[in-house]
């Protein structure tokens, strides 16, 4: 029997994981991007050759975006495609702290249908298939329930609370906290155990496409900052910014957000 996608991302999600860990992060070689893209490890590279190799021979007609391979436009002419963060959260991997992750997903047509993100150091495994539910280490997740904006926990970074963030500068009163992994904030809310997030900044889709589709899967809904769906495989390949949460926080949250153009 063939391979389901979500099956092939969960088995490639977990050799990424042995892989990354053979490395020390507070040793492994590092440098800065030009451009001030930020850190790249050797673990980084070691990741994404390996899950190169591995998805692109499972599915050789599938194209391939990642943050550490040099972007191919002929992506853009493929109906599939893997869209991956080999390590989200580097700066973690080089602190030698547990909340890096492994961002996988395909998309199809422009929306995730299979998605995977791992946490080796927590073995924490969060998987989606479109339509069958949304899953960590196995068991079901969902998002929280909650109506009310006003004491929610939301997981963000301190500028996003900028009052020029906001309808008329009021910015809601909820619980704020910070994970530096974009991948583990998504999921976490998918999880339930905070109501939303939201990043306002350009988002890279290899950062964020795989818990787009989990957190949908877990009952939460997403959007652009703007409250436009989130669309991949674009050919420069960024998104306005997330906001995630159970879908009352979400319609009020989106409503209070300032207004941008598009």
């Amino acid at each position: 029997m063939p391979v389901t996608d979500l099956t092939l991302l969960t088995e490639a999600a977990r050799e990424a994981g042995r892989v990354a860990t053979r490395y020390s992060g507070k040793t492994a070689k590092m440098w800065h991007k030009p451009g001030d893209q930020g850190p790249v490890t050797e673990a980084d590279l070691a990741v994404n050759t390996m899950l190169h190799q591995v998805l692109g021979q499972a599915r050789p007609a599938y194209g391939w975006l990642s943050e550490e391979t040099e972007d191919d436009p002929a992506r853009l002419r493929r109906e599939r495609v893997f869209i991956v963060d080999p390590i989200d959260g580097t700066r973690s991997f080089i602190e030698g702290a547990d909340t890096w992750a492994h961002s996988l997903a395909i998309a199809e047509n422009g929306v995730v249908t299979a998605a995977a993100i791992y946490l080796p150091l927590k073995d924490k495994l969060y998987t989606a298939a479109a339509g069958a539910g949304a899953f960590l280490n196995g068991a079901r997740i969902g998002a929280s329930g909650r109506t009310d904006l006003t004491g929610a926990t939301v997981i963000a970074a301190k500028p996003n609370f900028d009052p020029s963030n906001w309808r008329g500068g009021r910015v809601p009163d909820v619980k704020r906290t910070f994970r530096p992994s974009l991948a583990y904030r998504l999921s976490l809310v998918a999880e339930g155990r905070y109501d939303a997030m939201m990043t306002l900044r350009d988002s890279w889709e290899w950062d964020i496409a795989a818990g787009d589709l989990i957190l949908r899967e877990a009952g939460a809904t997403t959007s652009d900052k703007r409250g436009h769906p989130l669309r991949f495989n674009n050919a420069h390949p960024q998104v306005k910014g997330v906001v995630a949460a159970a879908p009352a926080l979400h319609a009020d949250l989106t409503a209070r957000l300032a207004q941008w153009p598009d």
